[in-house]
C-alpha cells in the first residue's frame, strides 16, 4: 500500500507562482514517485487577491483532481482591500474551512503544513493526532515577523504588546509540537532554532527547473520592448518590497538614457504603485502572464530589480530571485545587510545587492550594465551557473524523499 500524504496550503494549483507553484510541484512529484497525495487548501486567488473567475461559481466545499493528487478545497474570504485586517479575516476563514475539510481525511501517515499562516498548524496538528499521523511543518514564510518589522503590526503600545506575546507563544507551541520543520533558507532555519526546540531543522529550499528558465530555448516576450534597456520586475506587487526606492530612482533616471521599466505582476499595492508612478513614460505596468511565458519573460529583459524593505532580515527569502538568475540576466537588488540574499549574490557574482538607500549608486550601477555588455554577459553567466549548482529542481526533490522516507520509518 503506498504511503498517504495530507498537504494542508493556503497556495495551491492553479496558482503557478511563489508558495502555490512550489507545492504544486512537490506534490506533482510525490504522486508521481508513488505517495498518494491529498490537499486542503482553498479557493485560488493569488497574486490577483480575487478567486479566480472560473471558480467563482462553485460551492463553497469543493473537492477537485490535479491528476492523481485530490484537491479539497474550500471558498474562503478574501478581501478586496489588501489591509492588515482583511489578511487576519482571510486567514480566519481559511482555518475554518481547513478544520471543516479535515473529516475528508480518511487515513494519513503524513501531515505537511505550509506556513506563511502559523495558524494553520493547528488543523494539521490536529488531524495528525486523530490519524497517528506524523506531522511536518515546513515554513515558507515567517509571515508575523515580517509584519512586525516592516511595521504593518504596532507593537508599541501595551495591548498590541500583550497579543503578539500570545501569538510568539502559539507559534512556539505549534512548532515544538511538529515531528520536523523545515524551511527554505539557513537564516530561516537559525529563526526557527529561536522560535522552537528543533535544533536541527531541515534545509529544504525553493528551486528552479532549468529546463523550463533557459535562455537558450526563450524568444524575445512582446512585453519586453527590444529597442529600450528594460530593468524587469515580475512578481507580486505587495507590502513587501520598497516601492519608495523604486519612486526615488524613477526621479533621476534620465529619460534620454532608454531605459524602460517593466513591472509585471498583481497584487494588494499594484493600485498605489501605478498612481505614484503615472508620471514616468518609461515605466510600464502588465498583468501576470502564465508560467508558460515565464521563460521567455526573465530572459528578455536586461537586467531583474528586486527591492527590499532594508528593515527585513531573516523572515523571507523571495523565490524570484531563483528565477532571475536562472535567466541569465544579472540582477540588482536591495536590502538588508545582513540578508541570506546578500550572500548569494556575492557568492556567485550574479549581481549587485545594496544594503543602503543609495538611489545615485544604484543607477549608476543600471548605466555600467547598459554601456558595458561585457560586464552584463558575465555577471548574467555568473548567476546561472550559481544557480544550477546549488538550486536544481531534481537534486532538491530527490533529498527531500530521502528525507521523506526517514520521518515515515
Amino acid at each position: 500500500m503506498p504511503k498517504k500524504i495530507t498537504i494542508i496550503t493556503g497556495f495551491f494549483y492553479p496558482e503557478d507562482t511563489a508558495i502555490g507553484l512550489y507545492t504544486t510541484q512537490f506534490s506533482k512529484f510525490l504522486s508521481e514517485i508513488g505517495y498518494e497525495v491529498k490537499i486542503i487548501t482553498g479557493f485560488p486567488n493569488y497574486p490577483q487577491w480575487k478567486i479566480r473567475e472560473e471558480y467563482k461559481n462553485y460551492p463553497s466545499f469543493y473537492v477537485e483532481n490535479m491528476g492523481d493528487v485530490e484537491i479539497i478545497r474550500y471558498k474562503h474570504y478574501v478581501p478586496e482591500k489588501v489591509t492588515f485586517k482583511g489578511r487576519i479575516l482571510m486567514m480566519l476563514s481559511l482555518f475554518y474551512g481547513t478544520l471543516r475539510n479535515l473529516n475528508k481525511i480518511k487515513e494519513t501517515d503524513l501531515v505537511i503544513c505550509i506556513v506563511p499562516f502559523t495558524i494553520s498548524i493547528l488543523p494539521a496538528l490536529l488531524l495528525s493526532k486523530f490519524k497517528k499521523a506524523k506531522l511536518w511543518v515546513h515554513v515558507q514564510d515567517f509571515e508575523f515577523d515580517l509584519a512586525l518589522d516592516s511595521g504593518i503590526i504596532n507593537n508599541k503600545s501595551y495591548l498590541s504588546k500583550i497579543v503578539n506575546s500570545v501569538i510568539i507563544l502559539f507559534e512556539r507551541k505549534m512548532l515544538n509540537a511538529s515531528n520536523i520543520v523545515s524551511s527554505i533558507s539557513f537564516s530561516m532555519l537559525s529563526k526557527i532554532k529561536e522560535k522552537s526546540c528543533h535544533k536541527e531543522p531541515y534545509y529544504f529550499p525553493n528551486w528552479v527547473s532549468f529546463s523550463k528558465i533557459n535562455p537558450e530555448i526563450s524568444s524575445k516576450h512582446p512585453l519586453i520592448n527590444s529597442g529600450k534597456f528594460t530593468l524587469l520586475y515580475s512578481g507580486n506587487i505587495g507590502e513587501k518590497q520598497d516601492w519608495a526606492f523604486l519612486e526615488k530612482l524613477c526621479e533621476i533616471i534620465n529619460p534620454d538614457e532608454n531605459i524602460e521599466i517593466v513591472i509585471v505582476g498583481d497584487g494588494g499595492f499594484k493600485d498605489n504603485l501605478k498612481l505614484k508612478l503615472e508620471s514616468y513614460n518609461f515605466v510600464k505596468f502588465f498583468n501576470p502572464v502564465p508560467y508558460e511565458e515565464l521563460n521567455d519573460l526573465l530572459c528578455s529583459a536586461d537586467v531583474h530589480f528586486l527591492f527590499q524593505k532594508t528593515d527585513v532580515i531573516n523572515t523571507i527569502m523571495p523565490s524570484k530571485i531563483l528565477g532571475m538568475m536562472a535567466s541569465n540576466k544579472p540582477s540588482i537588488i536591495s536590502g538588508n545587510k545582513d540578508s541570506e540574499v546578500l550572500t548569494i549574490v556575492n557568492q556567485s557574482k550574479g549581481g549587485f545587492y545594496f544594503s543602503e538607500n543609495n538611489i545615485l549608486l544604484v543607477y549608476e550601477t543600471i548605466l555600467l550594465l547598459k554601456n558595458n555588455p561585457i560586464i552584463s554577459k558575465s555577471t548574467g553567466d555568473n548567476a546561472r551557473n550559481y544557480i544550477i549548482s546549488k538550486f536544481e529542481e531534481n537534486k532538491i526533490l530527490e533529498d527531500f524523499n530521502n528525507k521523506l522516507k526517514e520521518v515515515l520509518l
